[in-house]
């Protein structure tokens, strides 16, 4: 796959993505061993347009789940993140810490292992990591294409007691990277705990 460079608003990023890479356990191939437009979708929104929702980066703490190349996180560590955790399974870790330090963000950005389902299509077991893990003021948000299964996902969240607000993702100028209709295919997904369903 190789080396990809963006320019996102003003800020250069470098992600690595690695060649065949297989699940050793099932003998798939790990997704998330390439950058998914999904992710180049949610740091471009990152970049330009959170101000809309009165969010700033600044000296916040940030979680990637299910990191893959961690191109939003990195994002998050370039916009002011004061500290960023980049998960994802273990054979993807050294990957994500070669996009870390080529990036030159190792004084605020880790790599950590989290598994929190065997089944990318399993919402339930995110679902349960991102109760643990939120607060009230946390902010939770995902980039996801629309496909018919996008509903069977949020109606997961949903029974699990998160509130879902979505803001179509649109974009004035295209990117020199890719084709300004892909942006049309895609949203952002604001995830909110309710909060009787709060546990802290």
């Amino acid at each position: 796959m190789g080396v990809r460079e963006f320019q996102i608003s003003d800020r250069n990023i470098v992600i690595h993505e690695l060649d065949d890479l297989y699940d050793s356990t099932t003998g798939r191939v790990l997704t998330g061993s390439w950058l998914w437009n999904s992710a180049f979708v949610l740091a471009e929104w990152m970049a330009t347009q959170c101000k809309l929702f009165d969010f700033d980066f600044r000296d916040k703490t940030v979680m990637e789940l299910g990191a893959g190349a961690g191109l939003p996180g990195l994002m998050a560590a370039l916009l002011g993140a004061s500290h960023v955790v980049l998960t994802d399974v273990e054979p993807l870790l050294p990957g994500l810490l070669k996009n870390v330090n080529t990036n030159g963000l190792g004084d605020r950005v880790e790599v950590r292992e989290l598994v929190w389902g065997s089944d990318d299509s399993d919402m339930g077991p995110l679902a349960h990591i991102l109760k643990i893990i939120s607060r009230k003021d946390s902010k939770i948000w995902a980039a996801s294409e629309i496909r018919p299964w996008t509903i069977e996902c949020l109606t997961e969240f949903t029974s699990q007691g998160f509130e879902i607000k979505e803001s179509p993702v649109r974009y004035d100028e295209p990117h020199e990277e890719y084709d300004h209709a892909i942006f049309d295919s895609f949203s952002i997904f604001h995830l909110r705990q309710r909060d009787d369903e709060r546990n802290f």
